[in-house]
C-alpha cells in the first residue's frame, strides 16, 4: 500500500542530496573490479509523432479541463485551450490519481477524453494499440523480484499499460476504429477512477493509445465527479464542460526554469510532446557494426537522459513540447510512453571467442562523471516495466524474450542477454521497451565483455 501512496508524490526527477553509504563505479567483469564504464550518447533521435500528454495535475482534486488542444475561439476560458490539431499518426498518454477532495467525499472521478472533427468531411480514427488500467483492482503495486522472465507480468498500472502496448495489444474497451462525422465529437475514453471501496480511498489510472487518423481532429481530457460509479457522463456533459469549464485545480507546482541554479523542479506535463519512439542502430562511427568492448571492459548508453541527469553523456533525450500550459513542465521530462527500439549488431574483432552480456541498470542520477551504483540500492523503485529482447542464441536459434524489471535507486541490473561471439563473428541483439510512467529516469543500457 505504501507504493500505491507513492502515486501522490511527484516522481523524483531531481538529483538526490542524500549521500550514499557505499558507492562503487560500474562493474565490468565477473571479478567485480572497479573500472570505468564509458558512457556514450544514444545513436539516433526521437521521431516527430505528437503525443497528447495529460499528466498534470497528477492528483486530480477538482472537476474541469485537464488538457485541451481545441482552438481558443468560442470558449469561455480561452487560456484553457492550446489550439493544436492532430492529423495522421499520434498517441494519447494520460496518467491521473484520485482521492477524496474533502474528508468523506467518496464520489467517483471520471476521466473523459473527447475527440472533435472540425472539418466538413467524416474523419476515421484507427486504434492501433491501446490500454487503460486502474491501480486497484487492475494492476496493484505488488512486490516483484528485480528481474522476472515472462510477458504478462506487471506491478502498477504504468507497468501493465506499457507492457500491453509493447506487445501490440488493443484492450477491449477500445474499438478498432471510430468515425467522427463532420463537425461532431466522439469519446475515446469515458472511464471511472473509483475510490469508495478502498482503504485508504486512493486510486490511479494510466492510459496509453496509439492512433492514426485520415483527417484533422482536436482533443481534450476532462475530469468530472459522479455520485454513482456506474453513471458515466454523457458526451453532452463533457462538451458543456469543455466549452464553459476551467482548468482543474488545485494545480501542480510550477517547474523551475531549465537554466536555473540550485534547487530544481521538473514539473508535470500537460501539453503535446513531440516524439513517441527513439529508434536506433547502436553502431560504431561510420560503421554498420558495434565492436564489443575489450575483455573485462564495458560501455553504456544513457536511456531517458534529461537536464541534470545526463550521466556524463552530454545528451538530453527529453521530448520537446509543441504546446503546454504556462504552469506545467517545460519539456516531457522522463519521456513517459516513449518506445526505445534499439538494435545492437555486435561484432567480435578478435581471434578469440568472446562472451558478451547486455543489461539495463539504474545508476545514481547525476549530470557528469562515471556511472556509480550502491552496494545496497535505495528503497525507492526507479524503474518498473517490461522489456523485450530479441537475439540469436549460441545454438543459432532465434530467441524472443520478455523480462519484467524492478530496479531501485543505484541498482545494477541483471543480464538480459548473454551470447558468445566466435572469432571475427557477429551477433544481432535488439532491446525494446516503453518508458513507464511509474519510473524515474535515467537508466543505462550496458554492453560488457567477460
Amino acid at each position: 500500500m505504501l507504493e500505491l501512496l507513492s502515486l501522490l508524490i511527484p516522481v523524483n526527477l531531481s538529483p538526490s542530496i542524500q549521500q550514499p553509504k557505499a558507492i562503487y563505479t560500474a562493474q565490468t567483469n565477473q571479478a567485480q573490479q572497479n573500472t570505468e564504464n564509458q558512457i556514450r550518447p544514444l545513436n539516433g533521435e526521437l521521431n516527430q509523432v505528437p503525443v497528447f500528454n495529460s499528466n498534470s495535475p497528477e492528483l486530480v482534486l477538482g472537476e474541469g479541463i485537464l488538457l485541451s488542444t481545441f482552438p481558443k475561439g468560442n470558449q469561455n476560458n480561452p487560456d484553457a485551450h492550446l489550439d493544436f490539431a492532430f492529423n495522421g499518426e499520434f498517441d494519447v498518454f494520460a496518467h491521473h490519481v484520485s482521492r477524496p477532495p474533502e474528508e468523506g467525499d467518496m464520489r467517483t472521478l471520471y476521466i473523459g477524453i473527447l475527440m472533435h472533427n472540425p472539418t466538413d468531411e467524416d474523419v476515421n480514427i484507427y486504434v492501433l494499440q491501446g490500454a487503460s488500467y486502474l491501480s486497484q483492482p487492475d494492476a496493484p503495486f505488488v512486490s516483484l523480484p528485480s528481474q522476472v522472465s515472462g510477458r504478462n507480468i506487471f506491478a502498477g498500472p504504468g507497468s501493465r499499460v506499457m507492457g500491453d502496448i509493447l506487445q501490440n495489444k488493443r484492450q477491449d474497451i477500445f474499438p478498432e476504429s471510430i468515425t467522427i462525422p463532420a463537425g461532431e465529437s466522439r469519446m475515446l475514453l469515458n472511464v471511472p477512477i473509483p475510490i469508495h471501496s478502498l482503504t485508504p480511498p486512493l486510486n490511479g489510472r494510466s492510459t496509453y493509445v496509439r492512433l492514426r487518423s485520415d483527417g484533422q481532429i482536436y482533443m481534450a481530457s476532462l475530469a468530472m465527479y459522479r455520485e454513482d460509479e456506474d453513471d458515466a457522463p454523457a458526451i453532452s456533459e463533457w462538451q458543456e464542460m469543455l466549452t464553459n469549464g476551467e482548468l482543474s485545480s488545485p494545480r501542480d507546482l510550477a517547474p523551475t526554469p531549465l537554466d536555473a541554479e540550485g534547487a530544481f523542479r521538473y514539473g508535470r506535463v500537460a501539453g503535446v510532446s513531440m516524439g513517441n519512439m527513439w529508434k536506433a542502430d547502436l553502431v560504431d562511427d561510420n560503421s554498420q557494426v558495434l565492436t564489443i568492448p575489450n575483455s573485462g571492459e564495458a560501455f553504456s548508453y544513457g536511456l531517458s537522459t534529461l537536464v541534470r541527469g545526463r550521466l556524463g553523456s552530454e545528451q538530453v533525450q527529453t521530448a520537446p513540447l509543441a504546446v503546454r500550459y504556462s504552469d506545467t513542465a517545460l519539456e516531457a521530462h522522463g519521456n513517459y510512453g516513449v518506445q526505445y527500439s534499439l538494435t545492437l549488431p555486435l561484432y567480435n574483432p578478435t581471434d578469440e571467442e568472446k562472451t558478451v552480456r547486455v543489461k539495463i541498470s539504474t545508476p545514481i542520477k547525476k549530470d557528469v562523471g562515471n556511472l556509480e551504483f550502491l552496494d545496497e540500492p535505495g528503497p525507492q523503485v526507479f524503474f518498473r516495466g517490461l522489456v523485450q529482447v530479441k537475439y540469436t542464441d549460441d545454438e543459432g536459434l532465434p530467441r524472443w524474450r520478455y523480462f519484467h524489471l524492478v530496479q531501485r535507486r543505484g541498482e545494477e541490473g541483471q543480464n538480459l542477454v548473454t551470447v558468445t561471439l566466435p572469432p571475427n563473428g557477429n551477433r544481432l541483439v535488439s532491446v525494446d521497451f516503453l518508458y513507464p510512467p511509474d519510473a524515474t529516469p535515467p537508466q543505462v543500457l550496458t554492453v560488457m565483455t567477460d
